[in-house]
């Protein structure tokens, strides 16, 4: 069911199916979650299950503001407070070392957690209306409301598809952000990138004074985190990433053949197969993004067998969209 999240009646609601320990498809700014109290090791269950996610597979906490990283952390590093105060509300997710008693199951059996406050003003509603219940929900475990490995979902409607109408969804429109939180992990005493995102390495070495690590810089004792798996974010058709010239190339040697093939480019392509499906990507790595998960479900519904991508430039600006396009096309 999909009510309206920008009434207040819809909040209360959602707020008090996580208190009962149910699901809820959340909005957020970078994609929509599938919601439990993550404190609530039954709730929590419940996502994996609904998702067929292995259950070692961490989830991120959502919390309201940054006091109540107390409530789920034991120690924030100063460069890490410094993430937290440039980037939340945001799509910044930080890896703390956790409390022994909190989160136990959200959090895949790690000593470390991830934590988000989301900028999106439906969630952040409903995380202030859960921290009034009594007994309050303090934190929100919440990944991306699809089947574990698939598109991730940016409206009201793709979370529906996924898992019907028996889910509580609230509807705040299409996701801002489009692409998964940036994810830094700060428990090895240096920012180490473990998931690019919309905030980038240098807003990273802008805001604390340090270059964030890539992950293969600092192998040794990296902890798992949300949507770092070689194969994910993949639709039903296969996902090859090319350059300009070479799909071009392509289409030329298939002419009328090349039907049942999406094409996404920032390069104008010609072919003359009319069973092609084209689409532009935005020259602009944010606008790409927004509209990136929402072009690859176009994609899947317009029954393509193949989707050919134009790589997204090395640039820092662009590397949260090359990640999920890699990933895809992984799989």
């Amino acid at each position: 069911m999909i009510l309206d999240g920008s009434l207040p009646a819809s909040v209360k609601a959602a707020a008090a199916a996580l208190q009962r320990g149910e699901l809820l498809g959340l909005p957020t700014e970078t994609v929509y979650g599938l919601a439990a109290d993550a404190d609530n090791d039954a709730a929590v269950a419940k996502i994996f299950a609904a998702k067929g996610r292995p259950t070692n597979h961490p989830l991120i906490v959502h919390v309201a503001d940054a006091p109540s990283i107390t409530r789920y952390a034991k120690e924030v590093p100063v460069f890490a407070q410094q993430l937290i105060d440039a980037f939340w509300p945001g799509p910044l997710t930080v890896i703390l070392p956790r409390l022994p008693q909190a989160a136990k199951a959200s959090t895949g059996g790690q000593d470390s957690v991830g934590l988000r406050c989301p900028a999106h003003p439906i969630a952040h509603a409903v995380l202030l209306e859960c921290q009034q219940l009594e007994p309050p929900v303090w934190g929100v475990a919440a990944p991306s409301a699809n089947q574990f490995g698939r598109v991730s979902p940016t409206s009201a409607a793709h979370v529906a598809s996924e898992f019907g109408d028996d889910l509580l969804v609230l509807d705040g429109g299409s996701c801002e952000v489009g692409i998964e939180s940036t994810i830094v992990d700060c428990t090895r005493g240096t920012p180490v990138l473990l998931r690019p995102g919309a905030i980038t390495r240098d807003d990273i070495e802008r805001a604390c004074g340090i270059r964030p690590l890539s992950k293969d810089e600092m192998p040794d004792h990296t902890p798992r985190a949300s949507g770092t798996l070689l194969a994910h974010y993949a639709p039903s058709a296969t996902v090859r990433l090319m350059g300009a010239k070479q799909i071009q190339t392509a289409l030329d040697l298939l002419g009328t053949d090349a039907a049942h093939i999406a094409v996404y480019t920032r390069a104008p392509m010609r072919s003359p197969a009319k069973g092609l499906v084209q689409r532009r990507m935005p020259d602009d790595a944010l606008a790409a993004g927004q509209e990136l998960f929402a072009a690859l479900r176009d994609f899947d519904h317009a029954s393509v067998k193949l989707i050919w991508v134009e790589t997204p430039p090395e640039s820092d600006d662009w590397e949260g969209v090359r990640d999920r396009l890699e990933r895809a096309a992984a799989a």
